[in-house]
């Protein structure tokens, strides 16, 4: 019998083709929620972390290494690429 063990990532990788990503698209991308006005109401109100810290701009850039975290769930953009 064979056991194949698959190591679980620490984070939920977001795949972009573009050199960045503003965080409330990620969010959509990711399927975090439904809608971008959804995301804002979230992200306005200090629920979405970007690399450890509070974010309420909407807007951030986003780039491959970044990382952001919504509901303990992390989510690190990477390059398709990669």
């Amino acid at each position: 019998m064979k056991v194949t063990v698959k190591r679980k990532l620490p984070y939920v990788p977001v795949v972009i083709e573009t050199e960045f990503i503003k965080l409330e698209s990620a969010m959509k991308l990711a399927n975090i929620l439904p809608t971008g006005g959804a995301a804002k109401a979230e992200i306005q109100d200090g629920f979405v972390t970007v690399n450890g810290e509070v974010c309420t701009m909407r807007g951030k850039k986003l780039y491959p290494g970044d990382s952001f975290g919504y509901e303990g769930q992390e989510y690190k953009i990477c390059s398709h690429e990669a």
